[in-house]
């Protein structure tokens, strides 16, 4: 459909149809309709979920405090020497010059969500989708939590971090 030029435009106003991408609505939510699991439109195959190991709810317990110390870090609520056992040397003094470079901020940041997904089988690495909030805006973050050795031994440490 294309509307009439105007004369005070130099260019015609163009409208074009937006395409219906929802599949009708079949059967009752408890109950979906044949044609919809045939065609596996919207549909997918859920494993019912598996417990969590042990070193996942240790890496679970960790990341949430890591990141949040993080944060704290960033906004200067909290010491930097504070994030040298949680980070590897290089990504703790990174964290902390980008809180210095960016001095003190009017909200404080909160951390929202985190997610884990496993980086091997054996629960020693573990990605991480986050989700803070600063005020009114959310902001996302990434990053690798791993098993890594220490002088004080084998301990779970920040090795990546990304902030959005």
């Amino acid at each position: 459909m294309t509307a009439p030029p105007s004369s005070a435009s130099p260019h015609p106003v163009v409208v074009t149809r937006v395409v219906d991408y929802e599949p009708p609505v079949q059967g009752t939510p408890d109950k979906p309709a044949p044609q919809a699991l045939e065609r596996g439109r919207h549909l997918r195959v859920v494993r019912p979920a598996e417990p969590a190991s042990a070193q996942r709810l240790a890496a679970t317990a960790f990341t949430d405090a890591a990141l949040r110390s993080v944060l704290e870090v960033l906004d200067q609520r909290r010491p930097a020497h504070q994030l040298r056992p949680l980070l590897v040397a290089g990504l703790a003094d990174t964290v902390v010059a980008l809180s210095r470079a960016q001095g003190p901020r009017q909200a404080a940041a909160v951390l929202r969500r985190a997610r884990l997904q496993a980086a091997d089988r054996q629960d020693r690495a573990f990605e991480v989708a986050a989700v803070y909030s600063r005020g009114p805006r959310t902001h996302a973050l990434a990053c690798r939590v791993e098993l890594t050795p220490t002088p004080r031994g084998v301990r779970w440490q920040l090795t990546a971090l990304h902030l959005g």
